[in-house]
């Protein structure tokens, strides 16, 4: 907010003088345009006399806009503008739009009518605190959004929806959205700022304007887990029984993020498909494989059973690491020894789900971890030190300390620094160390 506030003022010392407003405001960010409201107010706060008022608004006419009302020879306004061409009346009705008196910024509304590089500024008033403006700027906006407009000022209006006041604005997009042409909504759906796509995907599930593939591959590839839960939820309502559960499928159970996962794979279940599950018990997210454990289970599968056997193959390189920690998910105590055998596999990840599930069934024994302080890999080690920090100071002092050498990795001289603080230890930093930590 303060960020836009500074370039808020500039932005409205650039306009006061005239300048266009293309050249001075970023006209398609909404940080801008709420910016130069708050930058205008603080402006004029002190000083009013060096924005555009009420009389300069209300002297405006003609085809040009730049006729004042003159009184003895004298400008009528309390307000004395250089000489303005056309072009800069705009700017300066940008000006008055802002203006910390709810007069100005009234009279101002009604020159904005043809004027629609203004609407982003009648969005922002629109949730004024002085009813007149508000009522004024709520009937412009009403008659100057559709499909085109809508689309545009989707970013700001949803921006001023967070307000006290912003309901209306968004209530009004969505209306007028939901009348437009289908693909009104396709530049949303793409839109970078993740507001505005939960926005258009909401709309698009309540109003069914995309398949069910549509949505699974939407929350298959999209970054927002937002968007991500209302699609795979949509696609998954959509289908039905005889319908194209595969291709509905698929992409959700092949997608990156584990919301949409963990949906396909819960789908699984209704699809009669518990086998496909047993792929995903060794899943790398926690919630996939707890998802996957409830279909298997209920298809009379024990997962249990599954992961003893998966980890027992300890020399297996292509053993999933997930297996590892979702057998300490699922597992007993005494599947500890299974888990003890993964600790010098050959591959890292197995390794470190191998200490990390030690760790869940709270098992873990500090001579054992200790030696994998040493591990070449950094994932290994960072497990080993989660484990090992309820423990900390037990750990003998000189053995810390030789591991804070510059010698030592830097994922090892870390760990020794945060096992030593957890400690409650002030460790002597060997001399060749002083740089390396």
């Amino acid at each position: 907010m303060h960020e836009d506030l500074r370039g808020g003022e500039a932005a409205a010392a650039r306009l006061v003088q005239g300048m266009p407003l293309g050249e001075v405001l970023d006209v398609a960010d909404p940080a801008a345009w709420t910016g130069l409201d708050l930058g205008v107010r603080t402006l004029g706060c002190c000083r009013t006399d060096i924005l555009p008022d009420k009389a300069w608004v209300d002297g405006l006419g003609g085809a040009s806009g730049t006729r004042g009302t003159w009184a003895d020879g004298r400008w009528a306004s309390g307000w004395r503008p250089e000489p303005v061409d056309p072009s800069s009346v705009e700017a300066l009705l940008a000006v008055a739009l802002c203006h910390p008196d709810g007069r100005t910024r009234e009279a101002a509304l009604a020159r904005v009518a043809d004027r629609p590089a203004l609407l982003p500024l009648v969005v922002v008033r629109a949730t004024d605190w002085v009813a007149p403006v508000r009522d004024r700027a709520r009937d412009l906006l009403r008659a100057g959004l559709d499909a085109r407009t809508g689309v545009a000022l989707a970013p700001l209006i949803l921006r001023i929806g967070r307000r006290e006041r912003g309901a209306y604005g968004v209530e009004l997009l969505g209306a007028m959205l939901r009348r437009a042409p289908r693909g009104a909504l396709s530049s949303l759906f793409l839109h970078p700022d993740r507001t505005v796509r939960r926005f258009a995907y909401r709309l698009a599930v309540e109003e069914s304007l995309l398949s069910p593939v549509r949505f699974a591959r939407t929350a298959a590839w999209d970054d927002d887990v937002i968007v991500q839960e209302l699609c795979a939820e949509a696609a998954l309502a959509a289908v039905r029984e005889d319908g194209d559960v595969d291709d509905v499928l698929e992409p959700l159970l092949a997608a990156r993020s584990p919301r949409a996962r963990s949906a396909g794979v819960t789908a699984l279940r209704r699809a009669g498909r518990p086998g496909r599950a047993l792929g995903f018990l060794a899943d790398r997210s926690a919630v996939v494989r707890a998802c996957a454990r409830y279909v298997v289970q209920q298809h009379g599968t024990d997962p249990l059973i599954w992961y003893r056997q998966v980890c027992a193959r300890a020399a297996d390189p292509a053993l999933p690491p997930g297996a590892a920690i979702g057998l300490a998910e699922c597992g007993e105590r005494a599947d500890a020894e299974t888990l003890r055998s993964l600790l010098s596999h050959s591959a890292p990840a197995v390794r470190a789900r191998a200490v990390a599930g030690l760790r869940t069934l709270d098992v873990t024994v500090v001579e054992e971890l200790r030696l994998l302080i040493d591990d070449p890999a950094p994932g290994v080690v960072r497990e080993a030190t989660l484990a090992l920090l309820p423990s900390a100071a037990l750990l003998p002092e000189a053995w810390l300390t030789e591991r804070l050498s510059a010698r030592r990795p830097r994922h090892v001289r870390v760990a020794a620094l945060r096992l030593a603080k957890a400690g409650g230890r002030v460790v002597r930093l060997p001399v060749d160390a002083e740089r390396g930590c």
